[in-house]
């Protein structure tokens, strides 16, 4: 089949997709602080962006600092939450050993809202500092947590609050609704460093499951720990059967200070402690419902400085959603992107792929935005067709028709960028070609697509495309003296400022000349 008929194909019918169980609003329940005014306002918000019944809704007065000691979580969240599942008559509980357990539960989902306190402090230590960490086993003796996670487990009584529970629903295949876990409720939190960006993420999530989210991909592979790194490969290679075009760092470092990482729908990354590199770029701002997060320890630390950590920050600036920790969680206890990314696109929803990736409760994530969420619930083809995502579903339609012939899907995609003028498919060729390790074909198509882009972010971006392939290659001086070209040809482009980066890793400045010493100076004349 020719491209262009391909095209119109995608862009009036709809390939089939994976169907999954739906979530009804009525299983959903929104808690907020009933001692923060505008935590109720939030509630509200999402109940109606959700059709959530208004029963559903719980307020409860709490605290309003975002620590909480565990005295006062059980005493004014857990056990108020509990006798609320009870009068509302939502669940049935038997007792099992020493243990109290659901046996039914109608709520699958709970959604917290900003005022409810983030972080449970460690009452074994007044100061809320946990202890040093067991090797063989880390988690052991710490009860610090995640007030979400916690929550998770909110109809268990009986258990001890140190250490991990297991999350059954870790790698489930089938829906919340379809898993027989009437224990576990799926818990996701609306929060930010602002109320404004809060509304702003109930409704670009609502918005784009209209349309859809599509958009570059960009992976930042830190080379830190082999597990961390894998899930990451994972994620581009799901993007490359998808026809999702994936931008990947593989360097140690992150991307580099004001990066073009323009139409980004999705980022994966690590390892720094706070936001970095693109981000810190003024004109950055994500696709709307974009889905973005970073790998590290004390990603959710806080989310009221979006300087700080990373969660706040990657909602600041436009993501839907992201997830994160709020204390040390250690690497295999935390979300795994690979699985998260898989399960979306998969069609689960935002709150049961974060479940899914996730091997305990009990412990330090948080999940941050609309549970409900379905970024790709429209990845088959339909929804509701916007100019400027037409070449992303293109690449998909391509994915789907070509799925058993990768040559025949390049050669096609390449001739309908040089018909459409098309930058976006020209660049996805040539990043398809780099992930297969034909950097020749891979050059040919960057320097292609930077004849076809318009705007100098988007052409600066096949530069640093070309320059990384120098560095991977050993070839230090051709990269040296292309990022000092480079830099003098978009010196007044704010992305360049990130190619002085990497010109000081390749060709460090002499270091500064040794402090006069103080008697020198005076003898001086």
């Amino acid at each position: 089949m020719k491209f262009r008929a391909l095209l119109l194909l995608l862009l009036f019918t709809a390939f089939p997709w994976l169907a999954r169980a739906a979530i009804s609003p009525g299983s959903v329940a929104v808690l907020y602080n009933a001692s923060v005014p505008e935590s109720r306002k939030l509630a509200e918000l999402y109940r109606a962006a959700r059709n959530i019944p208004e029963g559903n809704l719980i307020g409860l007065p709490m605290p309003t600092a975002a620590d909480i000691s565990r005295e006062d979580f059980e005493r004014s969240i857990l056990k108020p939450l509990r006798n609320e599942f009870e009068t509302r008559k939502w669940w049935q509980r038997r007792r099992e050993g020493a243990a109290i357990i659901p046996s039914s539960n109608k709520i699958r989902v709970l959604v917290t809202m900003q005022g409810v306190p983030l972080r449970i402090q460690s009452a074994k230590v007044p100061q809320g500092t946990p202890p040093a960490p067991d090797p063989r086993n880390p988690a052991a003796g710490h009860d610090e947590a995640s007030v979400d996670s916690e929550l998770a487990m909110v109809g268990v009584e009986g258990l001890p609050t140190d250490g991990v529970l297991q999350n059954k629903f870790y790698k489930s295949d089938v829906s919340i609704i379809d898993a027989d876990l009437p224990y576990l409720v799926l818990t996701a939190r609306i929060d930010a460093p602002t109320l404004e960006i809060c509304e702003r993420m109930i409704g670009d999530a609502v918005e784009a499951e209209e349309t859809g989210l599509w958009g570059r991909a960009y992976v930042d592979i830190a080379n830190k720990f082999p597990q961390g790194d894998q899930w990451l490969e994972e994620v581009v290679k799901k993007n490359l059967e998808t026809g999702i075009p994936t931008v990947v760092d593989r360097f140690n470092e992150t991307l580099p200070v004001n990066y073009p990482m323009t139409d980004c729908s999705l980022y994966y990354g690590w390892y720094a402690w706070d936001l970095d590199g693109p981000f810190l770029n003024t004109r950055f701002n994500f696709r709307k419902g974009a889905v973005a997060m970073h790998l590290h320890s004390f990603s959710a630390q806080q989310l009221t400085d979006g300087t700080k950590n990373w969660s706040g920050g990657l909602l600041a600036r436009g993501a839907a959603v992201t997830v994160g920790n709020v204390y040390e969680p250690y690497l295999h206890l935390t979300h795994d992107f690979g699985i998260l990314h898989r399960k979306l696109l998969e069609g689960y929803t935002w709150g049961e792929a974060c479940w899914m990736a996730m091997p305990v409760t009990s412990w330090q994530g948080v999940v941050l935005g609309d549970p409900l969420y379905r970024p790709f619930r429209c990845l088959s083809g339909n929804g509701v067709k916007r100019a400027e995502d037409i070449p992303f579903r293109a690449l998909r339609a391509a994915a789907i028709e070509f799925a058993p012939n990768r040559a025949d899907r390049l050669r096609e995609v390449e001739k309908a960028a040089q018909r459409m003028k098309s930058g976006v498919l020209a660049e996805a060729v040539a990043l398809e070609h780099l992930e297969r390790k034909d950097t020749l074909r891979a050059a040919e198509m960057f320097r292609n697509s930077m004849g076809l882009y318009q705007d100098g972010p988007d052409k600066l971006r096949q530069d640093y495309q070309l320059i990384a392939m120098e560095r991977a290659s050993g070839q230090k001086e051709v990269a040296i003296l292309h990022l000092k070209e480079t830099r003098e040809r978009y010196g007044d482009v704010p992305e360049a400022a990130g190619l002085k980066t990497w010109l000081d890793i390749l060709d460090p400045p002499p270091p500064p000349p040794p402090p006069v010493p103080a008697e020198e100076k005076k003898a001086s004349p």
